[in-house]
């Protein structure tokens, strides 16, 4: 930390004598790239996220009931062990608390 801040206070003329200018503006342009790629797929994923709350609208306009369709959405994304995990929890604590 020390010698960055020597290398800074000492000007870019004396970082650049040593190669760290350049190791800095390479360094610099590779966290930019990495910043431009994520920007731009935030900006797809709510391009995404649109279109989504586009189909659910659309669905609900249908008379489909979105919250189910998302919990059905939601248990498709499940492998089909954890689902039967799940719900066999499930049932066990409805079971305790009478509501089966």
């Amino acid at each position: 930390m020390a010698e960055q801040l020597d290398q800074t206070e000492a000007g870019p003329a004396d970082a650049a004598a040593d190669g760290a200018s350049g190791e800095q503006g390479a360094t610099a342009a590779r966290l930019r790239s990495f910043i431009e790629r994520v920007e731009r797929l935030e900006e797809e994923k709510a391009e995404l996220m649109a279109d989504i709350r586009e189909i659910y609208a659309e669905a609900k306009s249908d008379g489909f009931d979105v919250k189910t369709m998302r919990q059905i959405v939601r248990l498709r994304r499940q492998e089909t062990h954890e689902r039967h995990e799940q719900e066999a929890l499930l049932d066990t604590y409805k079971a305790a608390l009478g509501m089966m």
